[in-house]
């Protein structure tokens, strides 16, 4: 009787995270497909086939990673510049993942590195938010993180299939990426230090984008802008401040 009730709680529990998870994931879910759609497309026209599309989203699962490897795969570039352009990028993950291991406490390595394996700009930005709030606990946010990691195979994959009846730019599918990060950065500006911090790595971004040749002035901006801002937080407390 004991090992029933038992059970039952425990039973309970994991459908209360997986509820919670697909709860919190959804918007993401939303945004991914018109994106999975556009980036199934865009492979499908640069010669891939679904499976394969369907093999990248399943082992790379980075958005930005993907659109940059197809339009170098477009351009016929060789396999180790793509690689190395692809890891460059990708780079910001550190950031994310430290970030986030504030909140993972003493998890388990496999826990960890099936977590690490869902972490996109995406669920890293909800994620945050809410352990950030309180309440959040590691499970459901692993949902999170796999929840859309399917929904963007699934996407990509009907994409490619498709690919021959969608054109690449139908209904501004080209701009879903950009205006689904602009989002992000909404949510993420709790206060007048963030905002800063925020204008100023988009403006160093450009700066180095006319100087630095390749994609490495994503990283250098975003560590140069995060710098400053640790300093602002010093020199000027109350730019701190945060939102209610």
């Amino acid at each position: 009787m004991t090992r029933e009730i038992h059970s039952k709680k425990t039973e309970s529990r994991e459908r209360g995270f997986l509820r919670e998870g697909i709860k919190a994931a959804w918007p993401i879910c939303l945004g991914y497909v018109p994106i999975g759609l556009a980036f199934g497309v865009l492979a499908q026209k640069a010669g891939l086939q679904p499976l394969e599309v369907g093999l990248m989203s399943l082992l790379v699962f980075a958005g930005s990673s993907q659109f940059i490897a197809v339009s170098m795969i477009s351009a016929g570039a060789d396999a180790l510049p793509i690689i190395v352009t692809t890891f460059t990028v990708n780079l910001r993950h550190l950031l994310m993942s430290s970030s986030l291991s504030l909140y993972l406490g003493r998890l388990q390595r496999g826990w960890i590195s099936l977590f690490s394996y869902g972490v996109t700009d995406e669920s890293f930005a909800v994620n945050l938010t809410r352990f950030r709030d309180g309440g959040w606990h590691w499970r459901p946010a692993l949902v999170l993180n796999h929840t859309a990691n399917l929904v963007w195979i699934v996407s990509t994959v009907l994409g490619a299939l498709g690919g021959q009846f969608i054109p690449a730019g139908a209904f501004g599918i080209d701009y879903a990426l950009v205006a689904m990060f602009l989002c992000l950065l909404v949510f993420q500006l709790r206060g007048k230090l963030h905002a800063v911090t925020a204008v100023l790595a988009g403006v160093l971004a450009v700066v180095l984008a006319l100087a630095i040749p390749g994609n490495a002035y994503v990283v250098i901006a975003s560590m140069a802008a995060a710098t400053i801002g640790v300093f602002l937080k010093h020199l000027r407390p109350s730019l701190s401040g945060e939102k209610s």
